[in-house]
């Protein structure tokens, strides 16, 4: 499921003043430069003198792009969705294994991926808690991103403990979704500051799903 706006489609005004190819390379420039300095200062401590600084455009241009600095936040929020989601494996990729090898594939696969570009969840956990967290822009794409991840975790947990349906097996199935999404969440600032990494904790997770999914088997063998 593809965004259905990109900030291409909302951030660049049309001109004939520069090839479109170069308008969009000032953009992620101005990005790439908000993306560093977020990580370095907070939202709060970015100015546009220093996006100016860091990614070598004048102010000019990013005013001319983005309107203003709470239009580059919306902006790289949109492009870290649309990142992530080109980054992230769906559980479906698995299919062709048994229930919990699928769910330990999946969740090994999207923790390489956090492994490898760990600023995506950093950006999004920050900017979630700031003092922007309120604005639309923000919500509407924070709120996107948690959706999607909370659907791919339901996707995989769902074959474990709901294969056919039941209301208190999904349940189970959405508080354990609710549950895989805040240990992300928690890893990206573990990883921040302890260098922990979001693939070592696969094993005890996946067996912590294991060792629930037998309990489960063995209380509803002694109901029958």
């Amino acid at each position: 499921m593809a965004p259905e706006r990109t900030y291409h489609d909302r951030m660049v005004r049309e001109s004939g003043a520069a090839p479109a190819t170069a308008g969009s390379s000032s953009q992620d420039n101005i990005l790439n430069a908000a993306r560093a300095l977020i990580g370095d200062k907070g939202y709060d401590g970015m100015a546009i003198s220093d996006l100016s600084a860091r990614s070598g455009l004048p102010p000019s241009s990013i005013y001319y792009h983005f309107g203003n600095k709470f239009g580059v936040l919306a902006a790289l929020l949109e492009r870290t969705f649309e990142e992530m989601h080109g980054l992230f494996p769906s559980p479906s990729s698995f299919d062709d294994l048994e229930p919990l090898d699928r769910l330990e594939a999946w969740f090994t696969a999207a923790c390489r991926s956090l492994d490898q570009r760990p600023d995506y969840l950093r950006l999004l956990v920050a900017i979630s808690v700031g003092p922007h967290k309120d604005a639309d822009a923000v919500q509407q794409t924070v709120r996107r991103v948690r959706d999607y991840a909370h659907a791919s975790w339901v996707d995989a947990l769902t074959p474990i403990f709901a294969p056919n349906g039941g209301k208190n097996n999904q349940a189970v199935v959405e508080q354990l979704a609710v549950l895989g999404r805040a240990l992300t969440d928690g890893l990206s600032v573990t990883n921040s500051f302890d260098g922990l990494s979001y693939s070592s904790q696969v094993a005890p997770f996946v067996a912590l799903i294991r060792g629930l999914a037998e309990q489960r088997r063995g209380t509803a063998k002694r109901k029958r």
